[in-house]
Order: structure tokens, then C-alpha cells, then sequence
């Protein structure tokens, strides 16, 4: 079995990736550690670099369908992975989550109907709701005992007859939270009886942890399968969100139908030549180096913890149930968001998600990607010691 390597540096400045060589426009500054946007600092694995070389040496990149073996990687990959039979009539194509989040709520929703997004989340679906002239219904999750858990008796509260779609993020982005089935039936239960569409953006379904069990939103029964749009990627999985190949799974006929007809209208349907070719090498042969690829998040979390817990005790961190974005509660050094922000910029050198920015109960959180060889991990939370440690 071969071994995989994610101590390994490998500079990527000089590359226009967003993570380094654009920090001057994120944080006014090239000077600091960049542990902030959601790809992973690992080399993308070698047979899906094989595959792309391989369709580069054809030397035409005209345009393309997606063949049967496209489909056949993504049942196979659902299959194995989450334990859903997916239908090949079922699967269809967005260059990203967030474009296909936005096509969504263009399609089954009209200008002024209201969105739900329940915050603290993956700041984006603000975008998506406002950018598309919908009315923003913000339904806060609650935090008990170090988790997050959906807020029902809030939810109910808000529901109007212009509800007409709730933003499910599952896993939850920023806390990592896994959705249990429990949790996932009483929201598709509401959502049912009010005539609410749940589109579910599950682009870190596959980075979970042992002891935790990804539960795609429309497989939980016939139902919540008619009532729902699920958006799923490789790209944080296998580092490759520059290939812009995302797989949007639409059980229901006429909600396919639907949604297919928007896609073709802004001739999105066809992608990239070597997105479809990554999708395909990811999902058929990429079982092994994401379980190795885990096992090193995992410890790598555990080296924060351990760090945290010894040397900036104040720092509260949420334990996370799937991916290698980790919830970090600085609400005890007593900062606005703008100081906290601007600390970790200017004093520690480090480059973070501003909390704020996630929405309601965001206040005085940093998101950290622990995406990263420890090394470098490890360079970040000194720096961040070296400047929390003097308050």
C-alpha cells in the first residue's frame, strides 16, 4: 500500500491561488500565514494528476459530453461512501456549489420569497439569497454542549406562506457538525409539511471523522428525495476546486427537469475537459488516500487541541465531526470582530476567517484550515501564542 506524504511543503505562491498569492487583498498585507480559505496546502493526489496528464497529451480541448464513466464514478463513489443508491437520471452538473446553490434558488423559488439559512454558516448562501433578490429568514443554530443542534421551535416560528426554501449546510460549515438522521427527519418533517425545498450543499460529506457517519439529506426517505436538491463536489476532498466540477443529485423528475432547463440556458451543463477527467480518477480510485488524508486532519486537530488546551487555554474549540475547518471561540479576550480580526493580522501574522462574517453567533469566533502539513500548522499557532500570550 503506498504511503502518501502530507509533511511535505510545497510553496504555492506565484501560482494566482487565492490562498497566498492573494492575501494582499484579503488582508491588506502579504505578512501573514494564510490558514483562512477552504483548500489544503497537500499536493493533489498523483493519480488524478496522472489522469489530467494523460487527457492533455490528446492536444485538443474541444467540446466535450460527459461519458458513462462519469456517471458510473459518481453511483459507485455514492454507493460505497454514503450508502445511497444514486440513479444516473438523477445526476446532473454545476461548475461549483455555490453556482449551483445560486441556480437553485433561481429555479424553485421566485424574486421575494423567503430563503432560510441557518447561521453560523458558510457565509456564501448570504450571497446567494440577497444576490438573487430573495428575502433572507435567518434561523440561528444553538450551541449546546460544545455542538451546534438545529433550532425547531425558531424555525416554526418563521415559516410564512412565502416560504419557499431552507439552505441546509451538511456537514455544518463552520462547526463541522454531522447531521444525524434524527436531526436531518424533524427538518425535512417541517420542511414537508410547509412546502419548504431543501437545498443541501454536502461539498465536505466525504471529510468525516470516525465515529460519524455522513447522511446525504435526500436519502433519508421517498419523501425528503422528491423535496430537495443535493450539491456534492470532489473538490475539498481532493484538492482540486480550480477544476470547477461539481455534481448537483435531483431525485424528483420534474425538479430535474427544472433545474436542467436553467443549467442549459447559460450553457453551463458541458464543464471542464479536466474537471470531468479528476471527478472520474477521484472517485474511482481515491478511497485509500482520503482515508490516509483523514487519519493526518485528525492528528492534526488533536495537535491543536492539545496546543490550545496547554498554551492559549482562553480559546475555546469546537470538536469537529467532519472537516478540516475548525471553530475557534476567542470570545474571552473581550475583542470586537474588527480588533480580533485585525490582531491576528497585524500582531500574530496569521490569516483567519473572520467569524463575523458567518452570520449570527459568529461574534468572536476565527475559523482555522487545518488543511495543512503540520509544520506549517504548527508555525501558526506559535505565532498566534506568541501574540494572545501577552494579553
Amino acid at each position: 500500500m503506498k504511503r502518501y506524504d502530507f509533511d511535505e511543503i510545497i510553496p504555492r505562491e506565484g501560482t494566482n491561488c487565492i490562498k497566498y498569492d492573494g492575501r494582499e487583498w484579503i488582508f491588506k498585507t502579504n505578512d501573514v500565514l494564510p490558514l483562512w480559505v477552504a483548500d489544503m496546502d497537500f499536493r493533489t493526489p498523483d493519480f488524478i494528476v496522472k489522469a489530467i496528464k494523460k487527457r492533455a497529451e490528446h492536444e485538443i480541448f474541444g467540446y466535450t459530453f460527459k461519458p458513462e464513466s462519469y456517471f458510473k464514478s459518481i453511483i459507485g463513489w455514492m454507493q460505497r461512501r454514503h450508502n445511497w443508491n444514486v440513479q444516473k437520471e438523477w445526476i446532473s452538473f454545476s461548475p461549483g456549489v455555490v453556482a449551483g446553490l445560486t441556480l437553485a434558488i433561481e429555479t424553485f423559488s421566485n424574486p421575494g420569497d423567503e430563503v432560510v439559512v441557518q447561521p453560523p454558516v458558510y457565509f456564501p448562501f448570504f450571497d446567494c439569497v440577497k444576490g438573487t433578490r430573495r428575502k433572507l429568514v435567518k434561523n440561528p443554530l444553538k450551541l449546546e454542549n460544545g455542538r451546534y443542534t438545529f433550532d425547531f421551535d425558531d424555525l416554526k416560528s418563521k415559516i410564512t406562506g412565502n416560504t419557499k426554501l431552507l439552505m441546509l449546510c451538511n456537514p455544518q460549515n463552520p462547526g463541522g457538525m454531522v447531521w444525524t438522521k434524527e436531526e436531518l427527519h424533524e427538518l425535512s418533517s417541517i420542511c414537508l409539511k410547509n412546502n419548504i425545498m431543501v437545498i443541501s450543499d454536502e461539498i465536505h460529506s466525504d471529510l468525516v471523522f470516525e465515529g460519524h457517519k455522513h447522511i446525504p439529506f435526500a436519502s433519508i426517505s421517498e419523501e425528503a428525495a422528491s423535496n430537495s436538491v443535493v450539491f456534492m463536489a470532489p473538490s475539498k476532498t481532493f484538492n482540486v476546486a480550480g477544476l470547477s466540477s461539481s455534481v448537483a443529485i435531483i431525485p424528483d423528475k420534474t425538479n430535474f427537469a427544472r433545474y436542467e432547463r436553467a443549467l442549459g440556458v447559460g450553457h453551463l451543463g458541458m464543464g471542464n475537459i479536466f474537471g470531468t477527467v479528476a471527478l472520474e480518477a477521484a472517485y474511482n480510485h481515491g478511497d485509500e488516500w482520503l482515508a490516509q488524508m483523514l487519519d493526518y486532519i485528525w492528528d492534526n486537530y488533536l495537535f491543536l487541541e492539545k496546543f490550545m488546551s496547554e498554551k492559549l487555554p482562553k480559546v475555546k474549540v469546537m470538536k469537529p465531526e467532519s472537516t478540516y475547518l475548525i471553530w475557534l471561540d476567542f470570545n474571552e479576550y473581550g475583542m470586537n470582530d474588527s480588533e480580533l480580526f485585525k490582531f491576528t493580522i497585524n500582531e500574530a501574522k496569521v490569516g483567519l476567517n473572520n467569524g463575523a462574517k458567518f452570520g449570527t453567533g459568529g461574534n468572536g469566533w476565527l475559523r482555522i484550515n487545518i488543511g495543512c502539513p503540520r509544520s506549517i500548522l504548527e508555525e501558526g499557532l506559535n505565532r498566534l501564542e506568541k501574540a494572545f500570550g501577552k494579553l
